[in-house]
């Protein structure tokens, strides 16, 4: 029998929402600013602490980057595994894709790490996050598969074409374009990159 878990302090609730409360801010500035510009102290201002006290939880900038991202891929995993076993994998890629994009709406979905960013080196260097992407990317890599044999997607393309392409849609430009255009509403707009992601543009006949 497992045992029952055990519960937090007082103090120990009170300093992971802390914890809670430093990544989110971390999560908005570097959606807004990226990696390289963020800094120690504007995090400490965000959240509105002295960053002396920011230092307890987070020895490092980079400390605070690798535990963002592991959030991110955790909270994912976390929606993957509450998606409707009957779901067909085709709905559960677009699902995920939507989520991601209303994370990215919400201003909660930080950049994806560039290649060119000094973050990137950081992150394979951080192993919970190395952990989550590679289940994360296994779930998506097996739906994506189930989806090409099912003939919902196109098996002339690599699944791993497939993958980062809906890994892109978390930090799609064009969401951030497009609201600031105020033609469409938050769910039309997700709509039509999910569109336009599984589906093309060119015009289907019939």
């Amino acid at each position: 029998m497992t045992p029952a878990p055990k519960k937090l302090s007082f103090k120990q609730q009170q300093l992971l929402l802390r914890e809670d409360a430093i990544l989110d801010a971390v999560n908005r500035l570097l959606a807004s600013k990226g990696f390289d510009l963020m800094t120690m102290d504007e995090v400490a201002a965000e959240v509105g602490i002295a960053k002396a006290s920011l230092y307890k939880h987070f020895q490092s900038k980079d400390e605070l980057a690798a535990s963002s991202m592991t959030r991110l891929l955790e909270n994912a995993l976390a929606f993957a595994a509450e998606l409707d076993p009957g779901m067909r994998s085709l709905e559960r890629l677009k699902a995920l894709a939507r989520w991601s994009i209303r994370k990215h709406m919400r201003r909660e979905m930080p950049l994806l790490p560039s290649t060119r960013s000094t973050i990137q080196h950081v992150l394979i260097n951080h192993a919970p996050y190395a952990q989550r992407l590679s289940e994360l990317t296994e779930i998506m890599g097996e739906w994506i598969m189930d989806a090409q044999a099912r003939q919902e997607l196109s098996s002339a393309l690599p699944a791993e074409v497939i993958l980062y392409t809906i890994y892109a849609r978390s930090c799609d430009p064009v969401v951030d374009f497009l609201k600031m255009g105020g033609a469409f509403s938050d769910e039309e707009i997700v709509e039509h990159l999910i569109t336009v992601s599984f589906d093309g543009m060119c015009q289907r006949s019939h």
